[in-house]
C-alpha cells in the first residue's frame, strides 16, 4: 500500500508562487507516473500535471507550473507560479501504476489527502 501526503499549500496573492510537495512512502516510487490533481468549490476534480517518462500539463496552467520529482526523496513537487485566483482549490497527488502520462483520474491507483491553495485577487 502507498501513502501519499501533500504539503505545502497556503494562501497568496494573484501573481505569487507556491511550491508543493508530495511525499511517497510503501511502495516502489520510481516505478509510478505521479499525477497532480484539483478541485476547486463546486467544481469536478481536473488534471494538472503528470510526470512519469515525460510530463504532460493541463492547458490552463502549461507554462505557469512544473512538475518534477526525486526518486532519491520519493517525492513529487509541484511548482506553481503566476498564480490567478482561478488556481483556488484543493490539490491531490496520485500514483499511476502504469507509469503513463494518464490524465485520467481512474488510471491513478493511490491518492493523498489533498492541501488547499488559495489565491487572493
Amino acid at each position: 500500500q502507498v501513502q501519499l501526503v501533500e504539503s505545502g499549500g497556503g494562501l497568496v496573492q494573484t501573481g505569487g508562487s507556491l511550491r508543493l510537495s508530495c511525499a511517497a512512502s510503501g511502495g516502489t516510487f520510481r516505478s509510478y507516473a505521479m499525477g497532480w490533481f484539483r478541485q476547486a468549490p463546486g467544481k469536478e476534480r481536473e488534471f494538472v500535471a503528470v510526470i512519469s517518462w515525460s510530463t504532460a500539463y493541463a492547458d490552463s496552467v502549461k507554462g505557469r507550473f512544473t512538475i518534477s520529482r526525486d526518486n532519491a526523496k520519493n517525492t513529487v513537487y509541484l511548482q506553481m507560479n503566476r498564480l490567478k485566483p482561478e488556481d483556488t482549490a484543493v490539490y491531490y497527488c496520485a500514483a499511476d501504476r502504469g507509469f503513463d502520462l494518464s490524465t485520467t483520474q481512474a488510471r491513478y491507483d493511490y491518492w493523498g489527502q489533498g492541501t488547499q491553495v488559495t489565491v487572493s485577487s
